[in-house]
């Protein structure tokens, strides 16, 4: 199969860079990540820790003058960046990591295009920019540190419990959703079929909720009957109705 090319194109004046190396590992999912292009006035010393990150992870510095003062030119030369590499036809996927609503637009006219994109940001990015993307991460979820023991800690902390993932109205909702229109007569649905479908129809990740897998998120939250099949290697799961019992239930093979 061939492996998709992401072009990642960073807005430094709007996204911290202790996320970069996690956003990298993210995207390493998804395809091979041949161009990184990070975008700013590399003259700003507020850039100083941005540029500690290009050469250990490979990252192209695309030069920016502020040619006015209180205005974004970083913007418009990642946008002309972007539809530079969209017309060259040597990409697959885009990923942005900016923390700038003004970018939504051009996620739109990316997708319009048969683009995908992944969104990387902090957690004040506004949720246009957010709901635009084909999936979006926030980038507090995938800062490195350098200590194992509190990267364990902090890991730990990061997931949701039951309680909180009930609680997300918005995902029970698009959880159980996806699980109803992909499931068979019976009622079950295969755990990919149910991914597919929220991936068509969302920008969720569950990366967001502290998890690595979809199928560890639907565990922790109770909502579903769970059943492995061919020797544990397949999930199906069924929506636990008001009349069944509230507590997760796994179905022995």
């Amino acid at each position: 199969m061939q492996q998709k090319r992401i072009a990642l194109l960073i807005d430094c004046d709007n996204v911290s860079h202790t996320a970069i190396e996690g956003v990298l590992e993210e995207l390493a999912k998804y395809g091979m990540v041949n161009v990184r292009h990070a975008h700013g006035d590399w003259k700003s010393e507020q850039l100083a820790g941005w540029v500690e990150r290009l050469h250990p992870f490979g990252i192209r510095p695309m030069q920016q003058f502020a040619y006015t003062k209180g205005k974004n030119a970083t913007d418009a030369a990642m946008i002309i960046d972007a539809m530079d590499l969209l017309y060259s036809k040597n990409i697959d996927a885009f990923a942005l990591m900016t923390s700038d609503s003004d970018f939504t637009p051009l996620v739109l006219r990316l997708q319009e295009s048969g683009f995908t994109v992944y969104g990387f940001g902090e957690t004040k990015n506004p949720s246009p920019f957010v709901s635009a993307c084909t999936s979006f991460i926030y980038v507090e979820n995938l800062v490195h540190t350098t200590d194992a023991g509190k990267a364990l800690a902090d890991d730990q902390s990061k997931k949701k419990g039951r309680n909180d993932l009930r609680g997300d109205t918005s995902l029970v909702r698009l959880l159980r959703n996806a699980a109803d229109q992909t499931a068979s007569d019976d009622g079950w649905s295969h755990l990919s079929h149910v991914s597919e479908y929220i991936r068509n129809n969302s920008s969720f990740s569950v990366v967001n909720y502290g998890f690595k897998k979809l199928g560890d998120l639907i565990r922790a939250s109770e909502l579903f009957e769970i059943d492995m099949r061919y020797d544990g290697t397949a999930m199906f799961i069924r929506t636990i109705r008001k009349s069944a019992t509230h507590t997760v239930q796994e179905v022995p093979v």
